[in-house]
């Protein structure tokens, strides 16, 4: 693998990019797309990614934190 798989930014650029999409077609006149839609979507987006990096960043940190092999058996 090239780097860690980041599911928070995967997260982010799928919503990011719906919005965008979203906006052109509105913009284009195809589709009626309220701010009110748009704002939560985003907002909303941003949040799950938020969640998603965190819990993967706590599940990468709990795989280094310590080898099985230095456990101490006092």
């Amino acid at each position: 693998m090239r780097h860690e798989f980041q599911p928070g930014r995967l997260i982010a650029g799928v919503v990011q990019l719906v919005a965008g999409v979203l906006f052109a077609l509105d913009a284009r006149d195809r589709l009626a797309v309220s701010v009110w839609v748009l704002l939560p979507l985003v907002a909303g987006g941003l949040a799950l990614a938020a969640l998603a990096g965190t819990v993967a960043y706590i599940v990468r940190r709990g795989d280094r934190a310590e080898p099985t092999g230095n456990r101490d058996r006092g």
